[in-house]
């Protein structure tokens, strides 16, 4: 990355011992020192923090630039003395406890470089019991934002920014808030940002959990701070978005994350008076960005305690709350209420006509799991077996109303199919400590693709398929086939089958990476061709006028006597001749007696209906055979052939020539 520099700052406050490894990783990084700059402002440190710093601007000549200053009482200061001093084109802010992987740096770089990209996010890994943030790093993003992805969900600093992003737009951490100020920084950063990277696959920041828990973030308590940072972000949102998907994508993640945090973290813990206080001031803030729109997006234990909040309802947030802290610590999912097709969590106050709070806070309709398993999946001929178990999590399997789905993947041409419900008496009694069983899951399906089209063959194409699992009035789709017994195979199973136009392609496969079963018709993705092989063409032992022909033929399954070698002449004339299966193997070999060939040059096929491979061609040393057709002599030899193709000559000794070559 020639001519890219980066200045790493780092707010250092009493920081050790966790300062020496921090610097030394950032020594180390692969991109070089001389790409390097290192800005530490050490906060007014009271613990042999500064004593440290000045013994590594030693170590580090020319690398390490140590700041001095009285304590500020939070990292924007310092952080922004930092950012004076930068002259990088890159920056990135690292706090003293945390630690870089050798080639982060470089790989940030060259994702920004290669993309153009303002911000680039390093996958963060937690160290010590700290977790850290995961949903934006399932992949490497080489170019996104921050409406299409979900990198909103971490608003630390610790990640990759252009300077002349920051400089341009005079972006500076406030310094009047003692939380949340690097959220405004870097929410800001992200909105005018002209792209954003995310490197997922290398850990790259290593975010650690200090023994005493002294990391500033988790030092400093109070609901009043954080009640002091969230309406400037909201306004933040408000400025600089307009109404629409964009903005409610953002505001998910304060409604989601921030309330919750600020109301099991900080209220629970203060007395009545500041309880009410803070609760008002809340709902004063989310007013902007909650509506019923957006209700979809949110969970249902997101609606309630929003509602709650909304409304001042005090003490049933408590109680909710203290629910959902026995939820977290049981980890057993709440039993629902199946009504009008619609699935309820019962949660505190549902339906309780004191509080009338709204079902839709409750509806967990949409995020019901289905729970599958495929106890079989066989393809024999023109029908497809299928056997296992399927629910709705919490959902008791009462009226039952499980289909199979059979659905064309381009054309979305789809045909439900029923099944056979089968009993599963104890099913689901390991799981959530036996509160939940599904006795009637389990299903049987024979499924003949010659009729499964309403009563005609399905047409050519994929079939993807799915269970529509039912019960009590709800149904929920799930493709089928990543969840099987371990004797379920999904290796590729290729058949040609007898139908009512001749002979068909049928595939049975599973897709990947899931590993669902998918129907391939007519060779829409597996071809039957390139499964027929000729191997070897040789004299056969004993019989010196009979070709042996050995190859494989990797179908699972044709019918009987359709595979043939299949001969023809210039002359018109044509013979066929079986091919015979190798018992146990896929194997198979076939007879030609050449002496009952007509004279003419023969070329020839592997044939199975309307597929053909041409044979290859004879083996140049291949001797010529000799016989006598009515005392006459005769003779079949290889002919050569421009496109390396089989070509045998069948003929009569001409035996004036035979003569003449034997006088010369």
């Amino acid at each position: 990355m020639p001519g890219a520099s980066i200045s790493v700052i780092i707010a250092a406050y009493n920081a050790m011992p966790y300062l020496t490894r921090c610097i030394t990783s950032v020594a180390e990084q692969s991109v070089g020192r001389d790409r390097l700059e290192v800005i530490v402002v050490n906060d007014g440190s009271t613990d042999g923090t500064a004593a440290e710093l000045d013994r590594l601007e030693g170590v580090y000549p020319g690398l390490l630039r140590v700041l001095h200053q009285e304590n500020s009482g939070g990292p924007s200061v310092p952080r922004n003395t930092g950012l004076e001093h930068a002259t990088g084109t890159f920056v990135f802010f690292l706090d003293a406890d945390d630690y870089l992987a050798p080639e982060a740096l470089e790989r940030m770089v060259r994702m920004a470089e290669d993309n153009g990209t303002d911000i680039v996010l390093g996958k963060m890994v937690g160290v010590g019991g700290r977790g850290a943030p995961t949903s934006m790093f399932k992949r490497n993003q080489p170019r996104t934002d921050v409406f299409s992805s979900r990198v909103y969900w971490t608003l630390n600093p610790m990640k990759l920014f252009r300077r002349e992003l920051l400089e341009r737009h005079e972006l500076r951490f406030p310094t009047d808030l003692a939380i949340g100020e690097d959220q405004l920084f870097v929410g800001a950063a992200y909105l005018h940002a002209s792209g954003v990277s995310v490197v997922a696959d290398y850990d790259c920041l290593f975010w650690v959990l200090r023994e005493d828990e002294g990391n500033i973030t988790r030092r400093l308590k109070g609901s009043e701070r954080r009640l002091r940072f969230l309406p400037r972000m909201v306004d933040l949102i408000l400025e600089n978005v307009a109404p629409g998907p964009g903005r409610d994508h953002l505001a998910h993640r304060h409604l989601t994350v921030e309330v919750q945090q600020m109301l099991a973290d900080q209220l629970v813990f203060e007395p009545r008076e500041i309880q009410e206080k803070m609760l008002d001031q809340l709902a004063g803030i989310i007013e902007p960005l909650w509506h019923e729109g957006m209700n979809e997006r949110l969970s249902a234990m997101a609606r309630l305690r929003l509602h709650l909040v909304r409304h001042r309802m005090l003490d049933e947030l408590l109680e909710l709350l203290a629910f959902e802290k026995q939820l977290a610590r049981t980890k057993v999912a709440t039993p629902v209420l199946v009504d009008g097709g619609r699935a309820l969590a019962r949660y505190p106050f549902l339906r309780d006509p004191a509080r009338a709070i709204p079902d839709f806070c409750y509806d967990v309709t949409a995020q019901l799991g289905v729970r599958h398993h495929l106890t079989r999946a066989e393809l024999h001929g023109t029908t497809l077996r299928l056997a296992g178990h399927g629910y709705l999590h919490r959902v008791a399997t009462q009226d039952v109303t499980t289909e199979l789905v059979l659905r064309e993947r381009d054309r979305g041409t789809e045909y439900r199919l029923s099944l056979t419900h089968t009993a599963t008496p104890g099913l689901g009694a390991d799981q959530d400590q036996g509160r939940y069983t599904y006795g009637l899951a389990g299903f049987e399906a024979a499924v003949d693709v010659t009729f499964a089209g309403d009563g005609k063959p399905l047409a050519d194409g994929l079939w993807d398929i799915f269970l529509a699992v039912g019960a009590q009035g709800l149904s929920k789709e799930v493709r089928i086939g990543s969840k099987r017994a371990a004797d379920v195979s999904g290796t590729t199973s290729t058949r040609v089958v007898a139908g009512n136009g001749g002979l068909r392609a049928v595939t049975l496969y599973t897709t990947k990476p899931h590993g669902n079963f998918t129907l391939d018709l007519g060779e829409a993705k597996h071809q039957v061709q390139p499964l027929l092989h000729i191997d070897d063409i040789c004299w056969a032992s004993g019989v010196p006028t009979q070709l042996q022909f050995t190859g494989r033929c990797d179908l699972a399954e044709y019918p009987t006597n359709a595979l043939v070698l299949a001969l023809s002449n210039g002359n018109g004339e044509a013979a066929e001749f079986p091919v015979q299966q190798i018992a146990g193997t896929r194997d198979f070999r076939a007879a030609v007696p050449v002496d009952s060939l007509p004279a003419g040059i023969w070329t020839g096929e592997l044939r199975l209906g309307k597929w053909a491979v041409p044979l290859p061609a004879l083996p140049t040393n291949l001797a010529p055979a000799k016989w006598r057709r009515r005392t006459l002599p005769w003779y079949a030899r290889p002919v050569p052939s421009a496109a390396e193709h089989f070509a045998l000559r069948v003929a009569k000794t001409d035996l004036i020539k035979a003569l003449a070559q034997r006088i010369k």
